[in-house]
């Protein structure tokens, strides 16, 4: 019993090591990008000696990867249960059931003070100086969310055309993503009546739009 204590003990104390090891590299990466970055100062702000790093990652580049992973994981699975809540309730799903809660999980994160200022920053450097695998983003972040949310618009709109769906898809997260940009825009400049806009409704809007579109593509009537 005491040997499982001390293991689990030990289990602990690594995930902790490593926890602290990704928080500091996303916060040095954020404001000095990967080659502004080095490894002692990733050691200094996480508490730890260099050489931790290569143990539990093997490197900056490989725990640069591993930043990206948590944060592409975490939104992943938020949009991922998003769909699973509204297929798996009671009843028959509904089109703008699906796509509220969808862009709710799209929109909230993203609107964290904190997380969702590190994942802008990640991306800008990560937009100006490449360094992740080519489809290491499709695969683990765009096809597992693309797969999950194309079978949920298939299962409620039985009549879509299937050569069709990724267009419905880059419009309706295309709107979400503009959406965010201009709110962030107009938070920066003093609004004139006529550019102010509510998010909630904002969204709410999105999502009846797209719904009628849809319904129309699948060869439904819509009201």
């Amino acid at each position: 019993m005491q040997g499982n204590t001390e293991g689990n003990s030990n289990n602990n104390t690594e995930k902790g090591v490593q926890e602290r090891l990704l928080d500091a590299a996303e916060e040095l990466f954020c404001e000095h990008g990967f080659e502004g970055t080095h490894v002692r100062d990733i050691a200094t702000v996480a508490g730890c000696n260099i050489a931790a790093i290569n143990y539990y990652f093997g490197g900056k580049e490989k725990l640069y990867l591993e930043v990206w992973r948590r944060q592409l994981g975490v939104m992943r699975d938020i949009r991922l249960a998003s769909i699973e809540k509204v297929m798996s309730q009671g009843g028959e799903p509904q089109l703008e059931q699906l796509l509220r809660s969808f862009a709710n999980a799209f929109i909230q994160p993203l609107l964290d003070k904190n997380k969702g200022i590190q994942i802008g920053k990640l991306m800008a450097r990560e937009m100006i100086d490449r360094r992740l695998p080519e489809d290491m983003f499709v695969q683990e972040f765009v096809v597992p969310t693309f797969t999950a949310l194309r079978g949920a618009l298939l299962s409620i709109c039985p009549g879509l055309d299937e050569s069709k769906i990724l267009l419905i898809i880059l419009s309706f997260v295309g709107q979400l993503m503009q959406t965010l940009h201009i709110k962030a825009m107009f938070g920066q400049t003093s609004k004139p009546e006529i550019l102010q806009f509510d998010l909630a409704e904002a969204i709410d809007h999105i999502v009846k739009f797209s719904a009628v579109g849809i319904r129309a593509y699948a060869g439904e009537k819509t009201v």
